[in-house]
């Protein structure tokens, strides 16, 4: 365990090199008490949803300065959960701050958060400006709208908030996609399927197998403008989000078009991915066909599932990164222009990396602080792997940390990473955040039919960085959308952008991180999600920076 200075909120010193780590990244779950197994319900009739859950959310629920975890979890479909299982969802409390020592403790009952369903995503989000993060749990089923009380429980409110969705959803993500100062919700759905309609399907040998999403008809996203008063208004016709449909896995919040209101990119599975750009008047229309999103290089629509948005090359802009199903390779669209994407995948050695792998969560962050952003992506296979054939669960695969080589390709640096990049699972949801307030980026990553996992970063000890809280006044208390440039001396400036969404199913660290690359903290440049924007000089690094407006 890495020594903490956590009551002081103090980060990794910015002194001298040390030696690399032999190992890149550790799990750090059990011996932190973050102990808790995904159950899928297999059921043996193949029923879609077991092969597809779930996700995490990384999230200060308390307000004390340190990140707590929320874990969704599934059930049977039919019949009685195994015995000894604790059903539901559940929400696990960092004793980073005051303790000093990384431990969770279970907090379930007592919050009231735990629900009970089959469950998929998690977003986060400050919703009614009380200065605590609330939760939108996605579902097989009814969704739920958790408001945080403040004093360690929470309230379900999904009735009288008005964002009730009796659809499959998978991913979600508040936004504040009309400027006007609260957030608002995007929620994505995956297909019509229900165990009423469920289809037999198999494999290419004749075995039973898990369908694939154009058994079923796709459906429609659906978006809930915040009234400000507690309740949403579900906008899905008048905004226009409703007029093109897919199956929906992976929602990132991006400015395609750098007019400075937030566009949303979503990642469908075998169906066009799509680009809705904000057209100011709160209404949407979608342009990933226009923009060089929707498709491959190759004009392909690829089994979409996680996606990303970051400023992979340093020049100034968001790139888009999808991850696609095992022998289709990730999907890499560089920004040329605004509205203007070009697909490198090839190029940058990232489609032959990940073909031979279905990608899930994903995230772009600078793991060992050298200024470009780096890949890890959770994999795990969704319909039989043939070398796998009569295992209890011949879906297995190893997960892909990428490294960024300067901005020009990636190299697949998991072999070397340690013993816990090179677990072989069923992998889903991915959360990136620094668990233990030492200045690098860790990930909280969830399995399938398996146990949690938290991977501890080594891989940044000792090497500059600099790590940003944002706070403004209203109801987006933790400023989510701001862009974040940081100016370096004698070195090109870094991007970052506020966000909890991207990867898939889950929820990340607000909190800004940079790696210096050697260099050294001149200035950070904050455009706020109103379009103001404010210059400060006072930041440093190696501990956290909180910025007020």
């Amino acid at each position: 365990m890495k020594r903490l200075l956590a009551a002081a909120l103090l980060l990794s010193a910015c002194g001298h090199r040390p030696e690399p780590p032999s190992e890149l990244f550790r799990d750090i779950a059990a011996q932190s008490g973050l102990v808790f197994q995904h159950v899928p319900g297999v059921s043996g009739e193949y029923y879609m949803p077991e092969i597809m859950g779930a996700g995490c959310a990384l999230f200060d629920f308390d307000n004390d300065g340190d990140l707590d975890v929320y874990l969704v979890q599934g059930m049977p479909l039919e019949g009685a959960a195994p015995a000894g299982l604790k059903p539901g969802n559940r929400l696990y409390r960092n004793e980073l701050i005051p303790s000093g020592k990384l431990t969770f403790t279970d907090v379930t009952e007592r919050s009231g958060a735990g629900h009970i369903g089959y469950g998929m995503g998690v977003a986060t989000g400050d919703y009614n400006g009380d200065g605590y993060v609330d939760l939108y749990v996605t579902n097989f089923g009814a969704n739920v709208l958790y408001r945080n009380n403040g004093d360690g429980t929470f309230t379900d409110v999904t009735r009288q908030a008005g964002v009730e969705d009796q659809r499959w959803s998978t991913s979600a993500a508040f936004v504040d996609y009309d400027r006007d100062g609260d957030l608002d919700l995007f929620v994505l759905n995956y297909v019509d399927f229900s165990l009423k309609n469920h289809k037999r399907c198999f494999a290419p040998t004749g075995e039973r197998d898990y369908c694939t999403p154009k058994a079923y008809n796709a459906v429609t996203a659906s978006l809930f403008r915040n009234d400000g008063n507690g309740r949403f208004t579900d906008v899905s016709t008048q905004s226009r989000i409703n007029s093109s449909r897919g199956p929906g896995l992976g929602i990132t919040v991006t400015d395609a078009n750098d007019d400075g209101w937030p566009d949303l990119y979503v990642a469908n599975d075998t169906a066009a991915n799509l680009l809705w750009v904000n057209r100011t008047d709160g209404t949407f229309r979608e342009q990933g066909l226009a923009a060089g999103v929707a498709y491959s290089e190759d004009g392909l629509a690829k089994a979409g599932m996680g996606v990303a948005t970051g400023d992979f090359d340093n020049d100034g802009d968001e790139d888009l990164f999808v991850v696609n199903l095992t022998r289709e390779g990730a999907t890499l669209f560089r920004r040329e222009a605004p509205m203007l994407y070009q697909d490198v995948s090839l190029a940058t050695g990232l489609r032959p990396a990940t073909y031979a792998f279905t990608g899930f969560g994903t995230d772009w962050f600078d793991y060992d602080h050298d200024g470009f952003l780096d890949l890890f992506i959770a994999n795990g296979a969704v319909t039989l792997m043939e070398e796998l054939r009569g295992q209890p669960y011949p879906f297995r695969q190893k997960n892909a940390l990428l490294h960024n080589e300067g901005g020009k390709r990636f190299s697949d640096v998991s072999s070397s990473a340690g013993a816990a990049m090179n677990l072989v699972e069923v992998s889903r949801g991915a959360a990136f955040g620094d668990i233990d307030n030492d200045g690098d980026i860790d990930i909280l990553l969830t399995n399938n039919n398996g146990p949690v996992r938290l991977l501890e970063n080594l891989a940044g000890n000792g090497k500059p960085s600099v790590m940003l809280k944002l706070e403004m006044p209203g109801w987006n208390r933790y400023a989510l959308g701001a862009r974040v440039r940081l100016e370096r001396e004698g070195m090109p400036p870094l991007l970052r952008r506020v966000h909890t969404d991207s990867s898939y199913l889950s929820a990340n660290d607000p909190r800004v991180h940079f790696g210096l690359g050697g260099g050294q903290p001149k200035a950070v440049v904050v455009e706020w999600p109103d379009g103001r924007r404010q210059r400060y000089t006072a930041i440093t690094a190696g501990k956290l920076n909180v910025l007020r407006r």
